[in-house]
C-alpha cells in the first residue's frame, strides 16, 4: 500500500519511549503510517504544517505549548487533521478541555494497542465517536459542572478555556437546523452511529449522512465530537443523572 493511501500519523509527546510504544504499534499495520514525531505543543503545529498528517496523537502535558493549546492553534488554523487527545484518567479535565478545543477525541495512555489502532482508523474515518460512552461520560461530568449554580471544577470548563456556561444557553445557529436535523443532532448527541440512527427514523445511511454534514456545516463544527459537545453547551442535551 502506498504512504499515500495509507492513515498519516503524528506522534506527539514530550516521553521518547510512549512515542516509540505507539510507533513499534502502529507501524505494524498496513494502512497505517508514522509521518513524523514532536515533544512537544509548538513543535507539533509546525510538523502539522509541514507534513499534512490525517490523524494526531496528542499529549496533553508538554513543554513549551501544552496539548490544550497546540490542538486549539492547529484546529483554528483550518487543518483537517484528527487530533486525539492522550490523557491519564478517563475524566481528566484536560480531555474536556481538549474536546473543546477541537479534538476528536481522546484516549487514555494505558490503551490497549488493538483499541489504540482502532480508534486512529475510526477518527480518521470522520463516521463515529472513540469510546462514545466513555466520551459522553465526560462532556456530563463537567458541563454539568459548568452550568450556573453546579459549582465543582468543571466551572473553568478547563484549562484556559471558557466555561460552556459562558455561551447562551441556545444558540441563534440552533435556528438554522430543520426539525428533522434538530433531531439528528440529538441523536448524535446520544453516541448512535449513522446505521443506528438510520433505523430509529427508518431512513437511509446515505441521507443519515447527508444530514450530518448539512448540520456540521450549519454550525460550523469539524466533526461528529464537536456536535456532541456543542448539543450539550447549548443545552440542546441534559446531562443525565450523577451517577450515569
Amino acid at each position: 500500500m502506498s504512504e499515500t493511501a495509507r492513515i498519516r500519523i503524528l506522534l506527539v509527546d514530550d516521553q521518547p519511549l510512549l512515542r516509540m510504544g505507539f510507533r513499534l504499534i502502529l507501524e505494524g499495520e498496513d494502512d497505517l503510517c508514522i509521518v513524523g514525531e514532536a515533544s512537544d505543543g509548538a513543535e507539533a503545529v509546525r510538523r502539522v504544517r509541514a507534513l499534512t498528517p490525517d490523524v494526531v496523537l496528542m499529549d496533553v502535558r508538554m513543554p513549551v505549548l501544552d496539548g490544550i493549546e497546540a490542538t486549539r492553534a492547529i484546529t483554528t488554523a483550518g487543518s483537517v487533521a484528527k487530533i486525539i487527545i492522550l490523557t491519564t484518567f478517563d475524566l481528566d479535565e484536560y480531555a474536556f478541555a481538549g474536546l473543546r478545543a477541537g479534538a476528536s477525541a481522546f484516549l487514555l495512555k494505558d490503551v490497549a494497542p488493538a483499541e489504540l489502532i482502532s480508534a486512529v482508523r475510526v477518527v480518521a474515518s470522520g463516521d463515529a465517536v472513540v469510546a462514545p460512552r466513555v466520551t459522553r461520560r465526560l462532556l456530563e461530568t463537567y458541563v454539568r459542572g459548568a452550568r450556573p449554580g453546579a459549582g465543582g471544577a468543571g466551572d473553568a470548563g478547563g484549562p484556559g478555556t471558557p466555561g460552556p456556561a459562558a455561551r447562551a444557553a441556545t444558540d441563534p445557529l440552533l435556528e438554522d437546523l430543520t426539525p428533522r436535523e434538530t433531531e439528528m443532532l440529538g441523536a448524535m448527541a446520544e453516541a448512535l452511529s449513522n446505521a443506528e440512527i438510520a433505523h430509529r427514523y427508518f431512513l437511509s445511511e446515505a441521507t443519515v449522512k447527508t444530514h450530518v454534514r448539512r448540520i456540521l456545516a450549519k454550525l460550523h463544527l469539524r466533526d461528529r465530537v464537536q456536535a456532541v459537545v456543542y448539543a450539550y453547551e447549548t443545552g440542546l442535551v441534559v446531562p443525565s443523572n450523577p451517577d450515569y
